[in-house]
């Protein structure tokens, strides 16, 4: 075994397989226990699934056409998205395929023709298989895998196209969305799936990214050392001064960076003012902060 093919192996943990097995099973509750029973539509290749088998012979069921859509897609991005990736991917969807399966024709639970839970009301359906279906996405994210293939699709054709990859995702769900009310001849399901992919697309961000975002602060100031030694006092955290010089002034210049979360912000503010008057401040959002260890 080579080094490169060892340290793969090292990444396939139990605690990985886990959250990918439970991310499936989530997003399958979702899908066939709130959307798939009212005609809903979830977004992506799941979505374009449950369309399929609604329109084709029963015997091609929405976990057929799941594994047969997604598994090719993640095959032919194995090159941009790498092993790990691919691996863990196709292993949820198998999961994802194997839950909606079984709850649809193995379980003694009937969700052919409304929600098992939420009836025929289809708002409460949106809404809550939205939700559901994103935990799932999310939570295969996190564990460094996806759901859906359509996210593969993005990273390999919207650079080519000449969008970003949301656009690419949002595009093809709508498309996605007037391909099933044109066949419906009816919008009110499709634009019921909106809600639902609306409410999935924030749990997504929810769970990747974290309900309360930490900030940036980028301090432009020529006392770099008060301003750096008030903040590191007050917030006891790390900091890092970086030299600048002013384009215009030709002056030389310190940039303070410092990750604070947002209730340390107006603090902040009002200490760097205190020190320097004239100091430049830029706030940014920063999804993730990644601390090695010491």
């Amino acid at each position: 075994m080579n080094k490169k093919s060892a340290k793969l192996k090292e990444k396939f943990t139990f605690k990985t397989f886990f959250f990918l097995t439970l991310a499936g099973i989530i997003n399958a509750t979702g899908v066939t226990m709130f959307l798939a029973p009212v005609k809903l539509y979830d977004s992506g290749i799941s979505g374009t699934s449950i369309l399929l088998s609604q329109i084709t012979p029963d015997y091609l069921s929405l976990s057929f056409f799941l594994l047969l859509l997604n598994v090719p897609l993640f095959l032919y991005g194995y090159k941009k998205q790498g092993a790990y990736f691919t691996v863990c991917a196709i292993y949820t969807v198998g999961i994802y395929s194997l839950a909606a399966w079984l709850i649809t024709d193995v379980l003694p639970v009937d969700v052919s023709i409304a929600s098992p839970l939420a009836g025929e009301d289809l708002l409460l359906c949106a809404i809550f298989g939205g939700l559901i279906s994103g935990v799932g996405s999310g939570l295969a994210i996190r564990s460094g895998g996806a759901m859906d293939g359509i996210e593969v699709m993005a990273v390999i054709f919207a650079k080519r196209l000449g969008l970003t990859v949301g656009t690419f995702v949002m595009i093809y769900n709508l498309l996605l969305y007037v391909i099933c009310g044109i066949l419906l001849q009816s919008w009110i399901l499709p634009l019921y799936s909106i809600v639902a992919y609306a409410a999935a697309l924030k749990t997504v961000d929810f769970l990747v990214e974290g309900i309360d975002r930490s900030k940036a602060a980028m301090i432009v100031t020529s006392k770099p050392e008060e301003v750096g030694a008030s903040l590191s006092e007050e917030f006891k955290c790390g900091l890092t001064i970086l030299d600048a010089k002013g384009y215009f002034s030709q002056s030389a210049k310190s940039v303070v960076y410092i990750v604070l979360n947002r209730f340390q912000i107006t603090r902040m503010k009002n200490i760097v003012h205190a020190e320097d008057p004239t100091a430049y401040i830029s706030i940014s959002e920063v999804a993730d902060v990644l601390r090695g260890e010491p």
